[in-house]
């Protein structure tokens, strides 16, 4: 595997690294001293190194985009196909959002529809924490990202605030894929109208100026936005071992608390995309797994296919 194919791999396998890490933290499950391992428990009591929704709906995804592009009504699909299968736990406006819905063309309608009637409530992280496939079929193309970026995010985030997190952070993860950088989700913000760009841009320097244990209330998406991009670039790059930066990264990540598995995956989406699959440690990669009955070598499987056949069309 090229460098490049490497870092792309890595953008859907540190998803479900640190989410499998997060899970057993999550909301206090347990003591966190430091360092994160694949414990298992959390909320789901789910097994030693099995992933979350937050890698679950992001294979929904990941089996569409493998397929070329990104078909909105597909992965709504997968979406119910999944909440069918009565996961152990997920978030509250997705449960809220495909609960209601009737079938695939009827989630984004549900969605749009709980956004009306309860604004303050659709902003939640939920979509944030599964955005690496989407920004893998589109590599190079930033017009396309940002689109199906809110779009997908509009599945059941309804919230502008929502499609715009899940845009910028698809732009990082794109540079870090083509362009081995961390500091690529400045450049996504060129691509939001002026007053939302100026928004972010405070947001973003907040983040990077602060101590990311500020951040430790992450549930709606600017936090968990913010939570994760302050424990990366908070987190030095080692000398000499620069790709263990993407487990340091992790366990700071973690260390902040909360929604642990959701701003895990968070991070470990641009981690992976950054440093690759080849950063990530045997002992997390052989025993990660979860639905659809997936291990990492599924995963690295889809993000390959998923760039193997990328295309720029979006259909919803």
């Amino acid at each position: 595997m090229d460098q490049r194919s490497d870092r792309a791999a890595g953008a859907l396998l540190g998803l479900a690294v640190g989410d499998a890490l997060g899970a057993g933290y999550e909301f206090g499950s347990a003591p966190f001293r430091g360092e994160a391992e694949m414990i298992g428990g959390g909320l789901g009591g789910f097994e030693p190194g099995e992933w979350t929704d937050d890698t679950s709906m992001a294979v929904c995804i990941a089996e569409v985009t493998a397929r070329g592009g990104v078909d909105l009504q597909a992965i709504a699909g997968r979406f119910l196909d999944w909440y069918a299968s009565g996961p152990p736990d997920a978030g509250n406006l997705t449960r809220a959002v495909l609960g209601a819905a009737t079938d695939a063309a009827d989630v984004p309608m549900r969605a749009a529809s709980r956004f009306e009637t309860h604004p303050g409530s659709c902003a939640g992280n939920g979509a944030l924490m599964r955005t690496a496939p989407v920004a893998l079929a589109h590599l190079g193309d930033d017009q396309a990202i940002v689109e199906a970026a809110q779009a997908v995010s509009g599945l059941t985030h309804a919230d502008p605030v929502s499609g715009e997190a899940c845009a910028l952070w698809c732009i990082a993860i794109d540079r870090a894929v083509r362009e081995a950088r961390l500091d690529g989700i400045h450049d996504g913000l060129a691509l939001l109208p002026a007053d939302r760009s100026a928004f972010w841009e405070a947001r973003l320097i907040e983040a990077e100026t602060s101590d990311p244990e500020r951040f430790g209330s992450n549930a709606y998406v600017v936090s968990a936005l913010q939570a994760a991009h302050a424990a990366i670039v908070s987190t030095p790059v080692p000398e000499g071992q620069p790709s263990r930066h993407l487990q340091d990264a992790l366990h700071r990540v973690i260390g902040i608390g909360d929604d642990t598995d959701t701003t895990a995956a968070i991070a470990g989406q641009l981690l992976g995309a950054r440093w690759g699959v080849s950063a990530i440690p045997d002992r997390w990669r052989h025993v990660l797994h979860g639905w659809p009955g997936l291990q990492a070598d599924d995963l690295v499987d889809l993000a390959l296919r998923t760039v193997g056949g990328a295309s720029s069309v979006l259909r919803r």
